[in-house]
């Protein structure tokens, strides 16, 4: 009797998914693009390195394709122009995007500005663009910068006075988060010889592998 419940299971699962997968995309004028495996669709097909994936697959079926990512139909555009096309003529159709599952399952993923979508994100982008990102803000906030990047002219002359190396990418990275920070806090969070930036870099680097890193639900939401 169980091994009846699983097989029944098993079915309905990959009925489910080939009707949502395939069917269901068939009724849609969807660009051309590889049929794909059951229910996994073309992830095999990606490899380990996408990028020459996508661009081998473009030369068979276009610079506009559709893939099959498990459940989840994603529209690839291969070339400057389409891209072009996309993001000039038809950037309110397209621009939704998705969430990867591992933000949203951390804590208050809403309260941030890069992950946010719908009204929320369009209310946070119009108060950067009105009370940050002004001519007249923007010519306000020139002393903060030009005290960042006195600082990092003295950390160098000083490195060099001493005769040791300088990370420019640690400094540098060091001097953008500490901008932001005090346009936005009015504080610094990285000391002034930058002693603390590595560790604000590290942490960072880490937010962003971990966000990109291939999740299986974000291809099969229903495992969620």
């Amino acid at each position: 009797m169980e091994l009846h419940t699983i097989l029944l299971l098993c079915i309905s699962l990959f009925g489910w998914f080939f009707f949502k997968t395939y069917l269901h995309s068939k009724s849609r004028k969807l660009p051309p693009g590889p049929t794909g495996f059951p229910i996994i669709g073309s992830l095999l097909e990606l490899g380990s390195k996408p990028n020459h994936s996508l661009a081998n697959l473009a030369k068979i079926h276009g610079s506009l394709m559709t893939l099959n990512l498990g459940s989840v139909i994603t529209i690839v555009a291969s070339s400057p122009e389409t891209a072009k096309e996309i993001l000039q003529k038809h950037d309110k159709t397209l621009s939704a995007r998705t969430v990867p599952d591992v933000i949203t399952a951390q804590p208050n993923p809403e309260a941030t500005l890069a992950w946010v979508t719908g009204d929320k994100w369009r209310n946070r982008r119009r108060i950067c663009s009105t009370q940050m990102f002004t001519n007249q803000r923007l010519d306000s906030l020139q002393e903060i910068r030009h005290e960042k990047v006195a600082q990092l002219v003295n950390h160098m002359r000083k490195q060099c006075q001493n005769g040791a190396a300088v990370d420019i990418g640690r400094v540098a990275f060091a001097t953008t988060l500490n901008l932001m920070s005090s346009t936005i806090f009015s504080v610094d969070l990285v000391d002034p010889e930058f002693e603390t930036a590595q560790e604000f870099k590290d942490l960072v680097w880490r937010i962003m592998e971990d966000s990109v890193k291939p999740n299986l639900s974000d291809y099969f939401p229903i495992i969620r």
